[in-house]
């Protein structure tokens, strides 16, 4: 219901600020202006959807290998005790499970093509399990509010557009990226427990502990790396162990003497099926985004709050990276849009450029994620979705201003 509500949001500020400014101002090329947006943004849309293809082709074919070669499954044992407390309606041994696991490793190692494939995956398994096909159940939100908060250990894109954009250090954003993530993510976590009634027992806390245990070692291992070697070393990292999961799901299926060629098409087929599927979705999310940008509403916002904050004495520099801020949830491509003028405009090394690629790795992009997801398979009634995704967004945008300004003032 809430993601209704902000997508009419969305729309009826932008014709409001097209009218006001034609009004007002005179400017009749708003409105040109509004409605190439929503044409681009549709175009957009399409081209994310078949740039998805190939990748959903191939990595719900290998998903496929490992579900019928049984990976799948010994992931979903693995982190049953963690997992089982956090998704009570999914069995245990349920291929969710497993698929569930995947996502969220590829998304902490920064392999944004791989995690959607296998996010997707997760939202098939536990549509089978929905009594309500077009409502969003329990683990549906609990996983979306993982996905959106984002935990991600190695941000290798952002340090590639950094050393592209000739910054002295490309990796100084790491630690502080690594912080505010966990921060997002814990703090979503938490708040989605309290209101799924989900028991914090030791289990729980001894997963979260060891969580927050593994992030501090990540981060005093990258810590003391030289500058040039830690994009070097996490880049290298990430890539083997995917590569590895790849050998691991055909071993796998050797060794149940699977025919595994076939079984990768099998699932390919199911991936090109989906890519079609979310199309509607990301359209109607993307152009209204687009529109409500275009209107110049969100430079309006902008302005304001600097204003505000000067006016009140306190520091305004990060208001730079506000449109990066308020852009993170909306759209991804958005967003780096965002982080790369900044850096354009004020330098890869000042304070509101390292800022905003702070605050771009913080979190994941929310309603992108709402809309592939809920839209792969059909759920329409999104609930709290929306409310608790964005809590976690907001809070890794505090948290990365926060600890940027530990860092870097």
């Amino acid at each position: 219901m809430i993601l209704n509500w902000i997508w009419i949001a969305f729309l009826v500020i932008a014709f409001l600020m097209a009218a006001g400014r034609t009004i007002i101002d005179g400017d009749f090329q708003v409105w040109s202006d509004v409605m190439n947006a929503s044409f681009d943004q549709a175009a957009f849309a399409f081209e994310i959807s078949i740039g998805l293809t190939g990748v959903l082709t191939l990595w719900l074919g290998i998903m496929k290998i490992g579900e019928k070669g049984g990976v799948i499954e010994f992931f979903g044992r693995l982190i049953s005790p963690f997992f089982s407390r956090l998704f009570p309606g999914i069995p245990k041994g349920h291929p969710a499970m497993g698929a569930i696991f995947m996502n969220i490793s590829a998304n902490m190692l920064g392999l944004d093509n791989a995690a959607t494939p296998m996010g997707l995956r997760a939202m098939q398994e536990m549509q089978k399990l929905n009594p309500k096909k077009d409502t969003a159940t329990d683990a549906m939100i609990m996983f979306l509010v993982l996905n959106s908060s984002g935990l991600c250990l190695v941000p290798i894109s952002i340090m590639m557009y950094r050393a592209q954009g000739g910054a002295a250090n490309p990796t100084d954003i790491f630690i502080p990226i690594l912080i505010a993530t966990a921060v997002a993510t814990l703090v979503g976590l938490g708040a989605l427990c309290l209101r799924q009634r989900i028991r914090m027992d030791r289990v729980i806390w001894s997963w979260l502990a060891g969580i927050a245990a593994f992030v501090v070692a990540v981060t005093w291992f990258f810590s003391r790396l030289p500058a040039e070697k830690v994009q070097v070393y996490s880049t290298f990292a990430a890539n083997v162990i995917l590569f590895c999961v790849i050998i691991a799901f055909i071993a796998a299926g050797v060794r149940k003497h699977l025919r595994v060629y076939d079984v990768f098409i099998e699932g390919a087929k199911e991936g090109f099926r989906t890519a079609v599927m979310i199309i509607p979705y990301l359209v109607a999310i993307l152009v209204a985004i687009g529109m409500f940008r275009a209107s110049g509403a969100l430079d309006i916002f902008t302005t304001w709050v600097e204003r505000l904050v000067s006016g009140l004495g306190f520091d305004s520099q990060w208001v730079g990276a506000l449109p990066t801020m308020l852009m993170k949830p909306l759209s991804g491509s958005g967003s780096c849009a965002m982080m790369l003028d900044v850096m354009k405009a004020n330098g890869p090394d000042a304070f509101v450029s390292k800022l905003a690629a702070a605050v771009r790795g913080s979190t994941d992009t929310t309603f992108y994620i709402l809309a592939v997801y809920f839209g792969s398979v059909g759920v329409s009634k999104t609930r709290y979705a929306a409310g608790y995704a964005l809590l976690a967004d907001i809070t890794g945008a505090i948290a990365a201003t926060l600890v940027a300004y530990y860092f870097f003032i």
